[in-house]
């Protein structure tokens, strides 16, 4: 396994775009220095026309620099330059990009018509086939000929034309023969793209735009940064696109995707992007922008000392080793704060947090995104709350009150020092990221509050665990993340990618969001979902659904609302919901179930990778979803 090289060390404490090379699409350059671009898709019939140039003009009003327009078939290929005539007569000059999946004819058609096309290394030539099969070395060296056969005709006709490419691959649709020999991994997926790259190289095309993507940001990431080792060996750097694959919608694909595709503009990765959203893609735009938007402040962060070595993989996922107190750290999922001390200790206070009312016992119980600490700071209160709950007070407050198990004290480093009595078990010390490692007290009593004021808060938190864990302290450390005034969707941005950044790289036990303008029950709910996102703590059902597209067959975003009213109450239950059989049972990945659009009215039922029940009717659909997740036992009711 390689490691990261000097300069990429450097990218994790300070801000700086990786350098890529400049790729001229239609006029409108990407990569090198040029502004991060931002793209969609439409989601029209490419044979209509009318509908298609229509929503491409909205897309382009909205902020988009690219559009990218499906061609499953040559006759959608063909019918690509009717719709580049068609803007330019309402003088829209949008480089259009054509979507390629299994028919190398069409892409060659596209080719010659527009300004970028973009193959899946997955579907393109060397496809899946969901067969369990072994490839001896000339097997392997076999089909990587064939491949070369097959794909050099539209490598060389990009090149002829000017035409650059996109190669994506993703995490739901690697080759059987990718499969055999690397897994289901990050590391399939570049050598999946890279098998590509190199037939490019050879031929003398360098228009290259590179892509790795999964509805899992955890792999998406860890699949990024292995890309960008890759190409560095080898002498690369094509410029990037980054994009989390079947999102879903709402705030949970706006989280996934800030999750996704922030953390690595923050790290400075990344030349252009399409938020994918079961919505109508005019939706996709302003979240794409916001996110873009974020990325300037980091310019100038202030000063963050260099790590003194790299003491995790970041090619792979392993949660830091702490020690457990009060089911903090350890084996424990990631725990949420919730800040009362603004908001005084009334009964809706408490059920903004998360806590419902139990008439029985007449105490108030946490429910499944029930903040696991109530912060109260100064405030008293007389609220009878489940022993499980712990709540959190400042240490003089706390020093005042009668003591019992649930009851901690917060202190300021200086405070925890110098305090006279701390508590025998557990103090939560609040600190600043800034703050010198060789000062801190090895005391197994302590959860660290990380709070930091610097831009770039996501590499300044991160730098301090890291050198944590160099120096061997095993504290648990809790995010304490103040977004100011920002608005909602910015601080949903935001916060999925600087904590969720961490939570992916397993660096944390916990978040605290604070906020001036955001309510408890908002902070309480984007705080789990940051934890959803990051697959930290699952407490509700995941919806892996594809953005609509001219392939889609039926209305995604009525079926999507109507499987999550009916499923939504199923916690950690994974549902992949697919527009048509391109997209399905690659792109579900990890799904328990899936529910997949083979043709018109017509609806394939998958458990995990395997058709259950086949192309029923639409109308029934649904309903056999349920069933099928009864018989295999994942249901409970409502």
């Amino acid at each position: 396994m390689s490691v990261f090289h000097t300069n990429q060390l450097e990218r994790l404490t300070r801000y700086q775009r990786y350098r890529t090379r400049v790729v001229n699409i239609g006029g409108i350059p990407l990569g090198g220095e040029h502004p991060i671009r931002i793209q969609s898709m439409t989601n029209t019939d490419t044979m209509d026309t009318e509908a298609t140039v229509a929503q491409t003009i909205r897309l382009v009003d909205a902020g988009c620099d690219y559009v990218r327009i499906t061609a499953p078939s040559v006759k959608e290929a063909e019918n690509l330059g009717v719709i580049k005539s068609e803007l330019a007569k309402r003088g829209y000059s949008v480089p259009l990009i054509a979507d390629i999946h299994f028919v190398p004819r069409a892409a060659e058609v596209s080719a010659c018509l527009v300004e970028k096309v973009r193959i899946n290394p997955g579907n393109y030539v060397d496809r899946k086939r969901f067969q369990q099969l072994e490839y001896n070395k000339s097997e392997y060296q076999a089909e990587l000929d064939h491949i070369r056969e097959r794909f050099s005709p539209l490598v060389k006709l990009c090149r002829e034309e000017g035409t650059a490419m996109r190669i994506g691959s993703n995490h739901g649709s690697l080759s059987d023969r990718i499969l055999s020999h690397y897994g289901d991994t990050p590391l399939g997926m570049v050598e999946s793209a890279m098998e590509f790259v190199r037939i490019c190289a050879d031929e003398n095309l360098h228009d290259l735009v590179i892509s790795m993507k999964a509805s899992n940001t955890r792999v998406m990431i860890q699949a990024y940064r292995l890309l960008v080792d890759h190409m560095e060996h080898e002498g690369f750097n094509y410029p990037l696109h980054l994009g989390v694959t079947e999102a879903g919608d709402g705030d949970s694909a706006r989280i996934k995707s800030g999750l996704g595709i922030g953390a690595l503009l923050h790290d400075g990765f990344g030349d252009t992007i399409r938020v994918s959203l079961t919505e109508a893609p005019e939706a996709e735009v302003p979240v794409a922008i916001s996110l873009v938007k974020s990325i300037p402040s980091l310019l100038n962060h202030e000063h963050i000392p260099n790590l003194s070595t790299l003491p995790i993989n970041l090619f792979e996922y392993k949660r830091r080793l702490t020690q457990e107190t009060l089911r903090i750290g350890g084996d424990q999922v990631p725990v949420v704060i919730a800040d009362l001390s603004n908001q005084g200790t009334s009964t809706s206070n408490i059920e903004a947090a998360g806590y419902h009312y139990d008439l029985i016992s007449k105490i108030w119980q946490a429910g499944d995104t029930g903040a696991d600490i109530l912060y109260f700071g100064s405030k008293r209160h007389n609220i009878s709350l489940s022993q499980d709950a712990i709540t959190l007070y400042d240490s003089e407050t706390w020093r005042t009150l009668p003591k019992n198990d649930q009851q901690f004290p917060l202190f300021y480093l200086n405070s925890f020092l110098n305090a006279d009595t701390r508590h025998p078990v557990t103090n939560f010390v609040q600190i600043n990221s800034n703050t010198e490692i060789n000062s801190l007290p090895d005391d197994s009593s302590i959860v660290w509050l990380l709070f930091s004021k610097n831009a770039h808060q996501l590499a300044d938190q991160r730098r301090f665990i890291l050198e944590l864990i160099n120096k061997g302290l095993r504290q648990p450390v809790i995010l304490l993340n103040d977004y100011g005034n920002q608005t909602r969707e910015e601080l949903l941005l935001s916060a999925a990618a600087n904590a969720g950044g961490l939570l992916n790289d397993g660096l944390v036990d916990g978040i605290w969001l604070k906020s001036n303008t955001l309510m408890l029950d908002d902070l309480n709910e984007i705080a789990f979902g940051v934890l959803q996102a990051s697959r930290s703590r699952m407490t509700k059902t995941e919806y892996i659904a594809c953005p609509s597209c001219g392939r889609t067959l039926f209305d995604l975003e009525e079926v999507t609302a109507n499987i999550r009213d009916r499923t939504g109450h199923l916690k950690g239950v994974k549902i992949g919901i697919m527009g048509c059989i391109v997209n399905g049972p690659g792109e579900m990945a990890d799904a328990d179930f899936g529910y997949v659009g083979t043709g018109p009215g017509k609806i394939s039922l998958y458990r995990g990778q395997n058709v259950v029940n086949p192309n029923i009717p639409q109308a029934e659909a649904v309903d056999s979803l349920i069933d099928l997740i009864k018989s295999e036992g994942y249901w409970v009711d409502p």
